[in-house]
């Protein structure tokens, strides 16, 4: 993808609430095959649509795109050894070693692209309408919806569902809320009639780890308040849970890492003990891992693996082993 494909599809994934990142070429040397404002996309799931650069570049990008997306905040990488950057890295910048048999090298900047908050809110009262204002004027995407017309399918595990049906089939609406899980589910009213509802469907036979995520009564104790003080109560409470930095759904990042004895680029490691293979998580090639003596090597190519193979007395001595 190029140009206007990148930005019909980070417009695609915006629409359908995805995270992901969006990486850019900002520099490169000679004779590196990427080019400044070569773009790319990476999914939460590690996959990369564009380009930013070969198989030497491309798994530290889409390795770091992870954790930026699941930290939230963008990152500014250097790809190279760091000999050729020496002293003059300047703070806050990440130095990624690759060893490229160019001798290439590229700076990457990587921003993520989280999803708008999706609220679901279930009820029609005054205090529900003020709520779903208030959260459209944050730029929310806000859902206002009857009791009898929520269903599962109006949420999932991104959304924050506030329940505010007043008596009116609180149980049921409560029970087909909780089936979603979303990242947040409160329920509006007094801890005396929530803990009625969840008493009445724990006798259903709703899981007791579903019901303990329910949070009665929603939104922050400030104590007697009108119905326009609720909602900004119960707003500032969804807006305290994003803050905190959890993640409403799994950001898969990945689980091991080890140091190629050869160049020294760190490359990942699955949670079998062996590098990826077949190209789907960074390009890389089968058989990048070798076993030598009882320990697992680990490659970032075949090259570094043929080096190992010819002389592996010459890294083995190495501390860099894996």
């Amino acid at each position: 993808m190029e140009g206007m494909d990148v930005l019909e599809e980070m417009a695609e994934l915006a629409r359908s609430g995805q995270a992901f990142a969006l990486a850019t070429v900002v520099w490169r040397q000679p004779p590196s095959s990427s080019q400044p404002g070569a773009r790319a996309i990476i999914t939460a799931d590690g996959e990369l649509r564009g380009w930013i650069g070969g198989a030497c570049a491309e798994p530290a990008v889409i390795r770091e795109a992870q954790r930026v997306i699941a930290e939230g905040t963008p990152r500014l990488l250097l790809l190279g050894t760091p000999e050729q950057f020496g002293a003059g890295v300047p703070d806050g910048m990440t130095v990624i070693p690759i060893s490229c048999q160019s001798e290439g090298a590229l700076e990457v900047y990587i921003e993520p692209v989280l999803p708008v908050p999706h609220l679901v809110i279930v009820g029609g009262s005054p205090m529900a309408r003020t709520l779903a204002s208030l959260a459209g004027a944050l730029g929310w995407r806000t859902d206002l919806v009857s009791g009898p017309e929520f269903a599962a399918a109006d949420a999932d595990e991104r959304s924050m569902i506030v329940v505010a049906t007043q008596g009116h089939g609180d149980e049921d609406v409560l029970e087909r809320a909780v089936a979603v899980r979303p990242a947040y589910l409160g329920l509006v009213g007094s801890r005396r009639r929530g803990a009625t509802v969840l008493g009445y469907l724990a006798d259903r036979g709703v899981p007791k780890d579903e019901l303990d995520r329910v949070r009665v009564p929603a939104g922050l104790d400030l104590g007697k308040t009108t119905h326009q003080e609720i909602a900004v109560a119960i707003l500032a409470e969804l807006v305290q849970v994003r803050a905190s930095g959890a993640p409403a759904r799994p950001v898969t990042v990945p689980e091991a890492e080890a140091v190629d004895p050869v160049c020294g680029m760190t490359v990942a490691v699955t949670a079998a003990g062996r590098s990826p293979s077949g190209g789907d998580r960074g390009g890389r090639p089968p058989g990048l891992t070798l076993r030598h003596d009882g320990v697992d090597y680990h490659f970032c190519c075949a090259g570094c693996r043929q080096a190992f193979e010819q002389d592996p007395d010459a890294y083995t001595r190495k501390e860099t082993r894996c």
